[in-house]
């Protein structure tokens, strides 16, 4: 009988535990990874190990002969000294005295990934996105999301909100309209969840304040640039709110902790991408029909949509934003009713508009948030006035029906604020497995 302690041997994945590896004795590294390169110089040759947090180098005579099976992508182990090297990436090499083969490739990688740039169009990359994830550039790009991601976490976590894990498969659809994917569920009547709206709304007289990371399902046809059929959504939900402008602060200052985040845990990468975060001091507000309007005098453009905002448009609040007031972040507020969902709350002074906004990044729209109806005539009232039946929707009003706190939130696309912080013109390359209106694989 094996009887497990939770004790392993120590492995070195990491560039970082080759730095810090005295206590085993630097003449003595065993370090595990994959052949990103191999370069033989003549006398000696060249391999590039690949790790956890990057590449490194190391180096063999071509006398002892113990690289004639090697191939790019092979699974090894490499046995050596670590050598001061200043030459090299993190300022050591490890001289190889063994290596032991763990896998060998089948095939030959059909892109090279060897340079920064893969050089290759957006069906190339997305079809072989196995292989071609392995390179430098598009690592660095997901360790920057998933960065992100621990960033949110690590705000959030300390300003009292509780991380929850709502359902995906749900019997209504929090948006509405016809962009809902449907499922036979059982023979019955089901859905894939376009957000965690009416869960986070639930859990906020359980805790306050709650905050999910994950998936969520939009059944649109739109084959741009900046639309996903499957994205991941950062949502925050908190109660015992005075306005919505609480959200926004919240959002504020969730951002500058997160960049601040990453310029400390996540150096490397933003040097590998060769990044710098913007500065988060404050985010300047315009309500939506003077936005439109300052647009249109500024740009001579004609206003086509009353009711909401299109892509252009977005781009040229953008850029006048960042023109007037050094900004690249802008929340537009006061959205029309007539296209917000049956949740999101009137303004009191003129219910034509909501108490919501989106927060738009060099010109496009990452975030959308305001503060939803928590009595339960009103939210009843709103849903007749849509056209809804409030017996369709019975589980949530009891959110509302048992008693429920002023509360708002948002919901900010992952991938979108990626895309914008890269500067990438193709939301496909900041999702590891694009999910849109012609890719189910892979």
């Amino acid at each position: 009988m094996v009887k497990l302690t939770g004790v392993s041997g120590e492995r070195i994945q990491t560039a970082a535990q080759c730095m810090a590896a005295e206590a085993a004795g630097s003449d003595n590294i065993r370090v595990f990874g994959m052949v990103h390169g191999i370069q033989d110089m003549g006398k000696f040759t060249f391999l590039t190990l690949r790790v956890r947090d990057g590449l490194i180098q190391c180096v063999v005579g071509n006398e002892n002969d113990i690289l004639p099976d090697v191939k790019k992508e092979s699974a090894v182990e490499i046995t050596g000294e670590r050598v001061s090297e200043a030459r090299a990436k993190h300022g050591f090499e490890i001289h190889i005295r063994e290596i032991r083969i763990l896998s060998v490739p089948k095939e030959d990688m059909p892109v090279n990934i060897n340079k920064r740039g893969l050089n290759v169009g957006t069906e190339t990359d997305l079809t072989y996105r196995p292989a071609t994830l392995r390179g430098a550039a598009k690592r660095a790009a997901f360790r920057l999301q998933a960065g992100l991601a621990a960033g949110f976490r690590d705000f959030l976590g300390h300003n009292g909100f509780t991380e929850i894990f709502s359902p995906k498969i749900v019997a209504h659809g929090a948006e509405g309209g016809a962009n809902i994917f449907k499922l036979d569920y059982f023979g019955k009547k089901a859905f894939l969840a376009q957000s965690p709206q009416f869960y986070k709304q639930t859990m906020v007289p359980v805790y306050g304040r709650v905050f999910e990371i994950g998936p969520v399902f939009r059944a649109e046809k739109h084959d741009t640039a900046r639309h996903l059929n499957e994205y991941v959504s950062v949502d925050f939900e908190m109660g015992f709110i005075d306005s919505f402008y609480d959200v926004m602060n919240m959002e504020t200052a969730m951002l500058r902790h997160t960049f601040a985040f990453l310029r400390e845990q996540y150096a490397d990468v933003l040097e590998e991408l060769r990044l710098e975060l913007p500065s988060v001091k404050e985010i300047p507000t315009v309500r939506f029909a003077q936005a439109k309007q300052m647009v249109a005098e500024r740009y001579g453009r004609k206003i086509k949509d009353p009711y909401d905002l299109e892509p252009e448009e977005e781009r040229l609040i953008g850029e006048l934003f960042l023109e007037t007031e050094n900004s690249d972040f802008v929340f537009v507020t006061h959205y029309p009713s007539k296209k917000r969902p049956f949740y999101a709350m009137d303004d009191p002074e003129d219910p034509k508009f909501t108490l919501s906004f989106d927060l738009l990044y060099k010109g496009m729209e990452i975030t959308t948030g305001g503060q939803r109806i928590h009595d339960y005539d009103a939210q009843t009232t709103k849903m007749l006035a849509k056209g809804l039946d409030p017996g369709d929707f019975e589980s949530y009003l009891m959110l509302h029906k048992y008693g429920c706190p002023p509360h708002g939130g948002l919901g900010l696309g992952l991938e979108r604020l990626c895309m914008k912080l890269l500067d990438k013109s193709n939301i496909r390359e900041t999702s590891l497995f694009p999910r849109d209106t012609q890719r189910l694989t892979p």
